[in-house]
């Protein structure tokens, strides 16, 4: 706002003068501002122009000439030439990519060795042929000798539209999967919210035995790849299982599978989130209902449904989310049943067909950005359960209703236990069903199909990288977005592009990446087939979860540290590393194992990515699935399974470790 100055003479506004620290906070917001914009915003981009892109041969626009020894002849466009062709011999005109077709594939009666000549040249504006690498725009004649024109390739014309998404809608099964997804992503959520939140409530608000137990079982699918629960399911219930009379003559190889596999991998996503809405709840309000002696159905209904509905609601867009973009799970048991996610992989690697691999991620994105946008306007409606003066509700011991929550509960483990149990059982025997006696011949990798144990240690070292550089990178970019002042549109920007991620499935993630970084002509071609993809896929695919997480903790820190670090005139950086750090590792710790484990189990953001040098463990479960080698497909997935949980053991030693040397202060 301007003011009047000596004089009566009208002053603009005064500008702040930014010193170092503004500077250097500024430059690294803009540091992971790019690298979210390279890793994201640029990929979707690329892939989202590629399903516009349609291609064809305009061999119309090509004039040729021969000389046989008897003079050139008369110019012949490329096109009269292909349709003098046998049907059986004619090139497709049509490409589903951008390609090459060699103009000697037209000539009839080519031979390299023979002592005809030819001549080329385009005969339109914006026509070209390739000589080699060697692009020929040009209207000139070009001469060439029978050997010389081996090497000529014409490419196809580009043109943008919305015929991809035409030949899509217009061809039914492609369209059955998006009913088929929808149909499933929401019987799964219905089953997998009511199971989670009977869980959640047995634990929360009776007084059951063994809590803590089934708390730890519960938790257990987030360790293991959604791809293992369909192995598990086809060893009960395939065509050789010794469940599959309890199936009725249906199939477990389809809806049904992937039905009982998503509640599976998606029930402790679902209970996490519950389970805190049901821990916040004020004992008032039931004491209340008590004395107003509303039965104990009628106080579920009006006091703890609308205390939890929040988190009910968020489970269900959660689940939702996760189904219906999970490519493992549907790939291992779907059979014939398409499903979205799958469709991607069947285009892409199945096809070659690139740019309607992209139409159907675009279609993916759909109902996960709806699922995500609805469950954030929701969040935002959502007010404080817990005030100043809250009771915490403390259960009293019921034993009908104890036991009954005990039952409930075990049957659920027993689930959950089972299909870990069933997977382990058929990597230790030789040869299900026939013969059944104990075996390591299942871990020994090297004899399948699907990168043996150089996988695994591949694995490991992605996720370490992951764990490592992906916590860095979030922690960083959430304390800047949180802590500092000013600079409020590039904070705002950086928050949108760090909530992008939880809203793109990993499917989509990677079929971008093939566009953007493997096309030659992007400088940040070399990252593509190595390691470092991979790291950068993954970290940005779980970005997210991991930068919440950290704003979590950082909100709880006092602004009033910033104050007096500025006021002491002591660097930003001493105090991030002196203050912030240390009072944040526990959630930094929860942020690396987090990124670890989904390292590891994580198939869809990475199967499109990987080189021989640099398969997965994940991605060898699906490979060696495919090849029929099920049983090692199963002791694989226990592999990371066991390894997530000595990865979790030593998180909680190290915790333990650091948190009674930095957070003795918490305990005063």
């Amino acid at each position: 706002m301007a003011s009047l100055g000596l004089g009566g003479r009208r002053v603009g506004p005064a500008r702040v003068r930014l010193d170092r620290d503004a500077w250097m906070v500024r430059a690294f917001i803009l540091v992971i501002a790019v690298y979210l914009v390279v890793a994201l915003a640029l990929p979707l981009y690329t892939m989202l122009s590629k399903s516009f892109s349609t291609y064809r041969f305009d061999l119309a626009t090509f004039e040729l000439q021969i000389d046989r020894g008897e003079g050139w002849s008369a110019p012949t466009t490329l096109a009269t030439l292909a349709e003098g062709l046998p049907s059986t011999a004619a090139p497709a005109l049509d490409t589903n990519h951008d390609g090459r077709l060699s103009v000697v594939s037209l000539v009839a009666d080519f031979s390299f060795r023979s002592p005809t000549r030819y001549r080329l040249r385009n005969a339109a504006d914006g026509a070209v042929f390739l000589i080699g690498s060697e692009r020929i725009a040009d209207r000139d004649w070009h001469e060439f000798s029978s050997n010389e024109f081996r090497r000529v390739v014409v490419r196809p014309a580009v043109s943008r539209g919305v015929d991809n998404y035409l030949t899509y809608f217009t061809t039914p099964s492609l369209v059955q999967s998006i009913e088929n997804s929808v149909r499933i992503a929401v019987i799964s959520t219905i089953v997998t919210v009511v199971l989670a939140f009977g869980f959640a409530y047995a634990l929360a608000r009776t007084c059951m035995p063994f809590k803590g137990a089934f708390r730890l079982v519960a938790l257990i699918p987030i360790l293991v790849p959604s791809l293992l629960p369909g192995i598990a399911l086809i060893y009960l219930f395939g065509n050789q299982g010794f469940l599959k009379e309890l199936l009725l003559g249906h199939t477990i190889y389809g809806p049904i599978g992937i039905v009982i596999g998503s509640v599976f991998f998606t029930f402790p996503h679902a209970f996490i989130i519950i389970s805190t809405a049901l821990a916040i709840s004020d004992s008032r309000l039931h004491e209340a209902a008590v004395s107003l002696r509303a039965s104990p159905w009628r106080r579920f209904w009006t006091v703890t449904i609308p205390a939890a509905r929040y988190g009910l609601i968020s489970a269900a867009f959660v689940v939702f989310t996760l189904v219906i973009t999970d490519f493992g799970l549907p790939k291992v048991i779907g059979g014939q049943f398409n499903v979205l996610a799958v469709d991607i992989y069947k285009q892409v690697i199945g096809q070659q067909n690139f740019e309607m691999g992209a139409v159907v991620s675009v279609i993916l994105l759909v109902p996960a950005v709806l699922a995500f946008a609805v469950d954030r306007a929701i969040q935002r409606r959502q007010v404080a359960g817990l005030s100043a003066r809250s009771v915490p509700f403390e259960p009293k011991p019921r034993a009908r209703s104890d036991w009954t929550a005990f039952g409930f509960c075990l049957a659920v483990a027993v689930f959950i236990v089972g299909i870990l149990a069933v997977c382990q059982f058929a990597a230790l025997v030789k040869l299900w069903p026939y013969d059944l006696s104990p075996s390591l011949q299942n871990y020994d990798f090297d004899r399948t199909d699907g990168g043996g144990w150089e996988a695994y240690g591949n694995s490991i070292r992605m996720a370490l990288y992951t764990a490592l550089i992906g916590t860095g990178v979030v922690f960083l970019g959430a304390y800047l977005v949180e802590k500092t002042q000013g600079f409020q549109t590039g904070r705002t920007l950086f928050q949108f592009l760090a909530m992008m991620p939880m809203a793109i499935p990993g499917m989509v993630l990677g079929l971008a990446y093939i566009f953007f970084f493997n096309d030659p002509a992007n400088p940040l071609n070399f990252l593509y087939g190595t390691m470092t993809i991979l790291v950068l896929s993954t970290v940005t695919h779980f970005y997210t979860v991991a930068h919440l997480t950290a704003v979590t903790a950082l909100k709880q820190m006092d602004h009033e540290f910033e104050s007096v670090s500025a006021s002491l005139k002591q660097p930003v950086w001493r105090l991030f590393a002196g203050v912030t750090v240390p009072v944040c590792l526990p959630a930094i710790l929860d942020i690396s194992i987090y990124l670890f484990v989904n390292a590891m189990t994580t198939v869809s953001a990475v199967v499109f990515l990987y080189s021989p040098t640099t398969k997965l463990a994940s991605v060898a479960v699906l490979n060696m699935d495919d090849a029929g080698d099920v049983a090692p497909a199963a002791a694989m997935g226990m592999m990371i399974f066991y390894t997530n949980v000595a990865a979790r053991v030593v998180h909680l030693a190290i915790t333990r470790g650091l948190l009674t040397r930095t957070q003795a202060w918490r305990y005063r």
